[in-house]
C-alpha cells in the first residue's frame, strides 16, 4: 500500500503525516515494506528541509523528520500512489486538475477519516493481505463519499501553520496523527476494540 500525502510546500503538513506513516509502519506491521508513504507540494521549493517548528512536533509525535527533502507534485507520484490523502479541499481539487482519474482515490486527509465510520468492516478483506485490504477501503470510500452528508460538523482542510505560534503548529500536529491513525487502523484492521 503506497500513500501519497499532498500539502502547499511539502515542509510541515504533508511531510508530518508521511513521517508518521512510517513510523506507524515500523511500530504496528511485522512487514514495514507493506506500507509506504511519501509527500509532495503543490507550490513546493525543491530540496527544502521540514520547517523546524513541525519537526519538533513530529518528534514529539514519534516521528522523524531527519532527512526530508521537498518536492513539488507531479503526475508520476499520483499514478504510483494507491490513495492520495490531501491536507485541504483545494490541494485535492489541484491533483484532480492534473489527474482527473485519481478522483476515486483522491481524499482530503479528514474526508478519509470521516468516511471509515461508513465504511462496513465487513467488506474489507483480512489484514494478511493487506493490499487487497487498503484497495477495498479506499474503494469503499469512495462509494460512501456519494452519499456523504453535506453539512459537516468541521472543515475537511487541515490549516497551514506557516507564521502561526508554536502552539498552532502542536495543534495541526495533533490534528493530523488523529486523523491519519485512526485512517490507518482500519487499514491495517489494528483498529481498537469497539465497547459495547
Amino acid at each position: 500500500m503506497h500513500i501519497l500525502f499532498v500539502c502547499t510546500g511539502n515542509i510541515c503538513r504533508s511531510p508530518t503525516a508521511e513521517r508518521l506513516t512510517r513510523a506507524y509502519a515500523d511500530t504496528h506491521l511485522d512487514d514495514p515494506s507493506r506500507l509506504t508513504a511519501e509527500s509532495a507540494g503543490t507550490g513546493a521549493v525543491y530540496g527544502s528541509a521540514m520547517e523546524p517548528t513541525s519537526e519538533l512536533v513530529l518528534r514529539s509525535l514519534g516521528g522523524d523528520g531527519r532527512n526530508f527533502q521537498a518536492r513539488q507534485i507531479d503526475p508520476e507520484m499520483v499514478a504510483a500512489a494507491d490513495v492520495i490523502l490531501t491536507m485541504t479541499r483545494q490541494h485535492r481539487t489541484r491533483v484532480l486538475n492534473t489527474s482527473p482519474r485519481a478522483l476515486p482515490r483522491t481524499f482530503t486527509l479528514r474526508e478519509a477519516q470521516s468516511l471509515l465510520e461508513r465504511v462496513p468492516r465487513s467488506a474489507l478483506s483480512s489484514p494478511k493481505d493487506l493490499d487487497r485490504r487498503c484497495r477495498e477501503l479506499v474503494a469503499e470510500m469512495g462509494r460512501q463519499r456519494a452519499t456523504r452528508h453535506s453539512a459537516r460538523p468541521r472543515s475537511d482542510d487541515i490549516r497551514d501553520p506557516i507564521g502561526a505560534d508554536p502552539g498552532t503548529y502542536v495543534t495541526v500536529g495533533e490534528d493530523i496523527a488523529e486523523s491519519l491513525t485512526a485512517w490507518l487502523d482500519v487499514c491495517c484492521g489494528l483498529e481498537p476494540e469497539q465497547d459495547g
